[in-house]
């Protein structure tokens, strides 16, 4: 099976994401981790976020990992399992533990961020091919994954290059590149994390770290290293997201042709315009397609009061990841996108609770305008649902 994914035959669950989940202990006051008094005990891990803010958003979700036969691992995996996602694929190791890590309540792209990582030799970091089942892995419409697990061991790194060889019958490959230079102690992630990337069918990164990375700057030059993914979605920071989609026989799949950066973008298929973007993933072993000139699409960020960034970028790919699920066109899937972000935004954790989908259509179809003027701050998606059921 090339070209599409065939629903019909990936019966189980929406999407599967793969990586580590680690046990995280947040401070209770600010100050340096010598100075915190105590810490609250939460989940964190970017693959385990995006599991997470899909299943709360109403998509039936697998994660797919490994945890320590202890009492970490238990509550990893109730916790993960509390807001609906399917834990089945989880492996349990007697023999490593699973990983636990503290930091800072300050945001860390500041020299006073701190984070102490327990994760060497986790039991995470014994993934490998062979070690976990395609039955589990390939049995969603996508395979979400990440460059953090690409860091984590050689054997982390030999599956992620084979879940990202173009293979007959894989489902799409959803890759975010999340660079993060500490885990890549020989200097060699990126390369490897532009290797991975062009593998995969839809792609996330940040300016930012493109440019870190890979000396990129702006969109047009990382699209430029980065051909062969049907989409690239480029996150910009507070200036917002900008989304490439790559023609295919001479027609763009999932290109919003609309002028405006509204969530009402014409739709330029009969069909849905995200769906068509899962269903045209480049899966095949055979001749590569016609590639003609992408399809851009940018949308502004909202203005978020900031509790914690930490987590936003996955989220911003939960929410992009569950409008592309649903058919709509790009600038809708990209304020899904700043949505999503934004709930993570405005709380201390690295999960937020989503707004309902109700609630975040009716924000998504606002004018250019009414979406410029939004400002968002703690508590905003209890509040919205009070304000869009009170008559």
């Amino acid at each position: 099976m090339t070209g599409t994914v065939d629903t019909d035959l990936r019966p189980g669950v929406e999407v599967v994401c793969l990586g580590e989940s680690m046990v995280t202990f947040l401070p209770s006051l600010p100050g340096r981790l010598a100075d915190v008094p105590s810490f609250a005990r939460t989940i964190g891990g970017a693959e385990s976020n995006v599991a997470c803010a899909l299943a709360a958003a109403g998509h039936t979700v697998r994660w797919v990992s490994r945890v320590g036969a202890d009492g970490f691992g238990d509550h990893l995996v109730d916790a993960i399992a509390a807001y609906g996602v399917d834990t089945s694929g989880v492996r349990r190791d007697p023999d490593r533990p699973t990983g636990i890590y503290f930091r800072t309540a300050t945001d860390r792209a500041t020299d006073a961020h701190e984070v102490a990582y327990y994760r060497a030799g986790s039991a995470a970091s014994a993934m490998a091919p062979g070690t976990l089942s395609y039955d589990d892995l390939w049995a969603g419409r996508v395979l979400h994954v990440s460059g953090i697990t690409a860091a984590l061991s050689d054997d982390c790194l030999a599956l992620m290059r084979e879940l990202t060889g173009r293979a007959p019958g894989r489902p799409l490959v959803s890759f975010d590149v999340n660079h993060r230079p500490g885990l890549w102690r020989d200097g060699s992630g990126a390369r490897v994390l532009l290797d991975l990337a062009r593998g995969a069918d839809l792609v996330f990164v940040g300016e930012d770290e493109a440019a870190e990375a890979w000396g990129l700057h702006g969109g047009n030059a990382i699209r430029a290293a980065l051909p062969e993914p049907a989409t690239l979605v480029v996150k910009r920071g507070s200036a917002g997201a900008t989304v490439y989609e790559r023609a295919v026989g001479g027609t763009v799949r999932g290109a919003d042709t609309g002028t405006g950066g509204s969530g009402r973008g014409a739709d330029s298929g009969t069909g849905g315009t995200g769906l068509a973007s899962v269903r045209g993933a480049d899966t095949g072993t055979g001749p590569a397609p016609v590639r003609g000139a992408d399809s851009v699409t940018s949308v502004p960020a909202l203005r978020v009061d900031v509790v914690a960034p930490v987590g936003a970028g996955d989220a911003f790919a939960a929410g992009f990841l569950s409008a592309t699920l649903r058919g709509l066109p790009a600038a809708a899937r990209l304020r899904h996108g700043h949505l999503m972000a934004a709930a993570t935004l405005t709380v201390p954790e690295d999960l937020g609770t989503p707004p309902s989908r109700t609630d975040a259509d009716r924000l998504v179809d606002l004018d250019d305008t009414a979406w410029g003027t939004l400002r968002l701050g703690p508590g905003w998606t209890a509040a919205t649902e009070r304000e869009v059921r009170t008559p």
